[in-house]
């Protein structure tokens, strides 16, 4: 016999216990006390990466052996020296690019996206090694870079090293490298906030306790090993009181999009001079040389440009800057650390946009009312930072943490908002995704709730199934489906079906293929309980869409029918893949369907004939 009653939605009650508002397993707990070690040498190599490029730049500017962190352009060289520095520390990073490796080019972040996305977290030893060293050389020798993004991609390098002797998942993998990005992050800053919430935004690419927890543990094991060895204050602390009207948070959106527009330009010319240097007829080994003669160039015209300028960004947090100094740091600087960049030279992009930001809001502290020391330069540099990496969370944490400046934390969330919307209305991709996107690859930043695990399969399966009893024969089987009525469209195209006994107790299922293949080959007398899967995969009605389509990839099947939660063998539906996209149907439904749900309903006097109007 076979059976197509519809089962009653009233046979299927709901349960959500089995739910929970984040999927946590003790497995979190063993990658967050591995994520410990890995903070501890992300923030060693950290404050190694930092004593390096001082090591380099006194060596090569001051003619002395010294780590101290030093500007390259206080130090009254000689011209030459000043030229021929950046040009002969990119011959260094073209050689140890070509013969070393490829992946030290760049400025760090769009590496390790990649490794992340599609390298399985995978990241060669030899460039933990070669990443630091080719930065502290790129840096130390005058170049307009900082140290944060080599340190997130040898973080990320050193994370993914001990993971990959470790048994351990793509995921666990990509959560250590994150922990070793963000502490080295932490580490070279001294901003644990800012770092988690970078890992959040940019590199995570989820919000799961999995991978929030280990990171977490690293960022605050490598910011209690920085203190110790490089201080625990803020890096460019900020004194003075600030008088902010309403006015002043008017202009502070106008400081946003000025922000927003200078971090356009910036990113649309790091990749045009990508471009240029395409088009060169020599070798992309040479290229870090020919940005250095650019950097050597720059660094004649205006000296401070050079290397991470750490000096600049204060003076320009405290006001002491020279308006001269501001107009030039805002045009060359811009330009030697873009077009170098876009060299394929090692080097980070955090401290240069702290510097160009801070020009920018210095300038326009000479037009806007006057707030308090540095107010329009901390606004810029975090609309900087919210238009470049379209990352506004980050750069309004980041510049708090960098200046201990709580009480602008209005004005900064309304400069990098402004800057975030208009660089994410006019730029299709930031600085940090173009490189990947030039590579052939696509990566989404938005995160939203999935649809898929906000329904059920008892809103989306079918009842109204086709079943046969476990004694028919597969000729009799297939006669059922041909005999169907042609209304019937879903119950023709079921193509799996339950085999049941008393009823509505599965025994296993059967395709329409086995069906016709038993027929075909001379059996069409066996009952389908002997050719039926007898340990089918299975859902239930109270699981969520995105665990059953989960269920269904794992398996390689696209239907499965549906039992009772309490009771495993009793039917009560059928569910396939197309069916789950209803929830992908409703999602867009809600984003692009638009209705007028309230109306306003006005009372009118009685000798107007009409007691109210819609």
């Amino acid at each position: 016999m076979s059976s197509t009653q519809p089962i009653a939605p009233n046979d299927v009650p709901r349960d959500v216990h089995h739910l929970g508002d984040f999927r946590a397993t003790p497995r979190m707990v063993v990658i967050a006390a591995l994520a410990i070690p890995v903070g501890a040498i992300a923030a060693v190599v950290a404050w190694a990466l930092l004593r390096l490029i001082g090591l380099i730049t006194n060596a090569i500017f001051y003619q002395r052996i010294d780590t101290a962190l030093v500007a390259p352009g206080g130090g009254h060289d000689h011209w030459y020296v000043v030229l021929l520095a950046p040009i002969i520390g990119g011959l260094v990073i073209g050689v140890m690019a070509r013969y070393g490796s490829e992946k030290i080019r760049g400025h760090g972040m769009p590496e390790a996206i990649e490794a992340i996305l599609l390298g399985g977290s995978k990241v060669q030893p030899r460039v933990a090694v070669l990443k630091p060293v080719s930065s502290a050389i790129a840096i130390g020798t005058g170049g307009p870079f900082g140290a944060e993004g080599p340190i997130i991609m040898t973080g990320g390098a050193i994370g993914s090293l001990f993971a990959q002797f470790l048994r351990l998942t793509a995921d666990e993998r990509k959560t250590l490298l994150v922990a070793g990005s963000a502490a080295g992050m932490a580490a070279t800053f001294n901003t644990p906030f800012a770092a988690v919430m970078l890992a959040v935004e940019l590199l995570l690419f989820e919000w799961r306790p999995r991978s929030y927890v280990p990171v977490a543990t690293a960022v605050c094991v490598a910011t209690v090993i920085r203190h110790p060895m490089l201080g625990s204050g803020v890096l460019f602390p900020v004194h003075g009181a600030l008088h902010v009207s309403p006015l002043a948070e008017l202009l502070c959106a106008v400081t946003g999009i000025v922000a927003g527009l200078l971090a356009i330009v910036s990113t649309m010319l790091v990749y045009a001079a990508e471009d240029g240097f395409r088009r060169l007829p020599v070798h992309w080994m040479w290229w870090p040389a020919i940005g250095g003669i650019i950097i050597g160039l720059g660094g004649l015209i205006v000296p401070e440009a050079l290397g991470v300028g750490y000096n600049i960004i204060g003076a320009e947090l405290d006001g002491s800057i020279s308006i001269g100094l501001v107009v030039g740091i805002l045009i060359v600087k811009t330009l030697i650390w873009s077009l170098s960049l876009g060299s394929g030279t090692s080097g980070g992009i955090l401290a240069p946009m702290f510097m160009i930001g801070g020009a920018l809001g210095a300038l326009e502290a000479h037009i806007f009312p006057d707030v308090g020391p540095g107010f329009w330069a901390l606004v810029a540099l975090a609309g900087v930072l919210g238009g470049v990496m379209r990352s506004p969370f980050t750069g309004v944490i980041f510049a708090l943490e960098l200046t201990g400046r709580f009480d602008a934390i209005l004005p900064m969330i309304i400069g990098a908002s402004t800057a975030f919307a208009l660089s994410s209305l006019l730029l299709k991709r930031s600085v940090l995704t173009e490189k990947i996107a030039r590579r052939g690859y696509h990566l989404t930043r938005e995160y939203d709730v999935d649809p898929l695990e906000i329904y059920f399969v008892g809103e989306v399966m079918q009842r109204d199934i086709l079943s046969y009893e476990s004694d028919l024969s597969a000729a009799e089987a297939l006669e059922v489906i041909s005999g169907t009525e042609p209304a019937k469209v879903e119950t023709r195209r079921q193509m799996l079906y339950p085999v049941v006994e008393d009823g509505d107790k599965i025994v296993g299922v059967v395709t329409r293929t086995q069906l016709e293949t038993a027929v075909h080959e001379g059996s069409a007398n066996r009952p389908v309980q002997e050719l039926c899967i007898t340990a089918p995969i299975v859902t239930h009605s109270d699981q969520t869409l995105r665990e059953t389509a989960n269920a269904m990839a794992a398996n390689a099947v696209d239907k499965m029918p549906v039992v009772d939660r309490e009771d495993s063998t009793r039917l009560v539906g059928l569910v396939s893949l197309t069916m789950l996209l209803e929830g992908r149907v409703r999602d867009v439904r809600e984003a692009q369907e638009s209705e007028r749900v309230l109306r306003l309903r006005v009372a009118r006097p009685s000798w107007f004939g009409r007691q109210d109007r819609p």
